[in-house]
């Protein structure tokens, strides 16, 4: 769209919700305009209030490049979290960008070569950390963040208009207990408002739910402001452990909102196993991925936009790990680093004494069912993160899945850290440490990610009700201790939720949204994988050491050790590497 006065042109991917309050002030300063749509507002803003101050303006998800032909310029700009992507390469001749590599891919002046550091870094986490991709000639703008391509003049560095830093200025200001009613109320009308804001739209609207506290809640909020029953849809797995329909159904019924379910078929959803690597364009781990492309797939068949809890966890303190590794620390800091190294390799080496006593050392901080000497592929990996120094390395070492990537990635020596642990105060509460840590992180580059591309693979928007700014500010205003008040996580949200639905609804262990990909490596994908991490292959591609990674494949073929989250990262990357060769 262009500018009325010709001056700029932009390029837009995403939805501002906050448009009307922003054309209503343009409004007043004389704006005229010929549409309703978002995409009007935001250039008129450009015009009135320049680059920046527009940006800080705006709430919504969005990643856009504007050309300002009288300053032969070009911004692109990204949203604060990171719900939308942005690529960019500068090149010879100027600069490529895209939301979509595949796109980048076409150009003959790409750099297609690997990039070996962001290969180690993604055999680490499952995804490529920002602002690195997966090739050398490319990165990710990151969340909160601009930069300005001039012509003749070059690229300048990424700027941020807005970071998670800034949240820091308002922690802890908020006194009050979870159980505050005037606390929750105000919670309440702030997720309301968020939610009511996107649910405009001129298609076809509805819900995922799972069932869950953070989707039973937008869908709730959704059903007291519609007038008639909310769309919404789940998955189911029949009898796996990963199923979660019945707790959708049971919500919904309550409810009341017009509920759609599929239970998806062993086939269907290995079939889409190959299809992974052309959704997600990088190498992408979260075998979550499956049941979040499938779920998309669906609703696109009823609806065009959909509302998700997605961000609930991370904003307020959701995750069984923050409140496990606030209790596990203190006990291993216990023992001096040089004890627990020697422990640790002991454990690794399958010495059972070892085990029994380090497992008997940490029960007292430990889930029962850890307790006991069976739970070994849980017990291995505290072990491993028995070398932290720190409470911030046990944490990256417990969501870490190759835990020395150096030792996996031919070329790529020991990857940096890209956590911003840095930026925060020493006096920060080990839990608030850890949400700064995954939304600074695991937020944008595996959450968001995996929601964007499976969502968008299907033609589906979804949009991410707890990201609105003032949720966001609100989240960071409240002490880590209140959101886990009485020694359970999302404390506020469970109160906000319980004036909707009984509270015998929803109040279970979290389960995650997986399948079963352990049993799968050894059943049905097990020719598939062992052709893609056969040890001539791995040495004719030339990435990876293939003595670890057969070792790791003999013993989860064994049944001795589960080293599903491993294999999966080495198989997306095989599997996208044939198909982006």
């Amino acid at each position: 769209m262009r500018s009325p006065d010709g001056r700029r042109t932009i390029v837009f991917n995403g939805e501002i919700y906050n448009f009307r309050i922003l054309r209503a002030q343009l409004e007043q300063r004389g704006a005229r305009f010929v549409g309703k749509s978002d995409t009007e507002v935001l250039l008129h803003a450009l015009g009135e209030w320049g680059e920046v101050e527009t940006l800080r303006r705006l709430d919504g998800m969005f990643a856009f490049a504007v050309w300002d032909a009288q300053e032969s310029t070009l911004t692109l700009a990204r949203d604060r979290i990171g719900e939308k992507p942005l690529y960019y390469a500068a090149t010879a001749r100027g600069i490529l960008f895209s939301s979509e590599l595949k796109a980048l891919r076409q150009h003959p002046e790409f750099d297609r070569r690997i990039d070996r550091v962001a290969l180690a870094h993604y055999v680490r986490h499952g995804y490529v950390p920002g602002p690195l991709a997966i090739y050398q000639g490319c990165r990710k703008l990151q969340p909160g963040q601009f930069l300005v391509y001039r012509l003749g003049g070059g690229l300048s560095e990424p700027t941020p208009y807005w970071s998670a830093s800034n949240l820091l200025e308002t922690r802890d200001v908020e006194t009050r207990s979870a159980d505050d009613p005037l606390l929750v109320d105000e919670l309440e009308d702030l997720l309301r408002r968020s939610v009511g804001e996107r649910m405009v739209a001129d298609v076809p609207l509805g819900a995922l739910l799972s069932g869950g506290i953070d989707s039973s809640l937008i869908v709730a909020l959704m059903q007291a402001q519609s007038g008639r029953p909310v769309k919404t849809f789940t998955i189911g797995f029949g009898d796996s452990p990963f199923d979660e329909a019945p707790y959708a159904k049971q919500v919904a019924r309550h409810l009341g909102t017009e509920h759609h379910e599929h239970q998806v078929t062993a086939e269907e959803t290995l079939a889409l196993v190959t299809e992974l690597p052309g959704i997600y364009d990088e190498p992408f781990a979260d075998s979550s991925q499956v049941p979040t492309t499938l779920v998309s797939r669906f609703t696109r068949r009823h609806v065009t936009v959909a509302l998700s809890g997605d961000a609930g966890d991370e904003l307020f303190c959701g995750y069984n790990r923050y409140l496990w590794s606030a209790r596990v620390w203190p006990r291993l800091a216990r023992l001096p680093l040089v004890l627990r190294a020697g422990l640790a390799q002991a454990i690794m080496a399958g010495r059972p004494a070892t085990w029994t006593k380090f497992a008997d050392f940490m029960a007292p901080v430990l889930p029962s069912r850890l307790r006991v000497r069976g739970a070994g592929d849980k017990l291995h990996k505290l072990a491993r993160a028995a070398w932290a120094r720190s409470p911030e390395e046990l944490y990256v070492q417990l969501a870490t899945m190759w835990p020395d990537p150096g030792m996996i990635v031919l070329g790529a020596g020991l990857p940096p850290a890209t956590s911003e642990f840095h930026l925060l105060p020493g006096e920060m509460p080990f839990v608030q440490r850890m949400m700064f840590h995954d939304l600074t992180t695991c937020l944008p580059d595996d959450m968001l990610c995996k929601v964007d591309r499976a969502a968008m693979s299907a033609s589906l928007e979804v949009r991410v009700p707890f990201l609105a700014n003032e949720l966001v500010r609100f989240a960071w205003r409240v002490p880590a201790a209140t959101h886990m008040q009485g020694g359970v996580g999302k404390r506020l949200l469970r109160n906000v939720l319980a004036r909707h639905v009984p509270r015998e609804l929803f109040e279970r262990p979290k389960a995650g949204f997986g399948v079963p990909i352990r049993d799968w490596l050894r059943g049905p994908l097990r020719e598939w994988a062992a052709e893609l991490l056969a040890a001539d292959r791995l040495k004719r591609d030339g990435f990876f050491a293939s003595g670890p990674i057969q070792e790791a494949w003999t013993e989860h073929q064994s049944g001795r050790r589960s080293n599903q989250h491993q294999l999966w990262s080495v198989l997306m990357f095989q599997s996208w590497l044939d198909a982006n060769r």
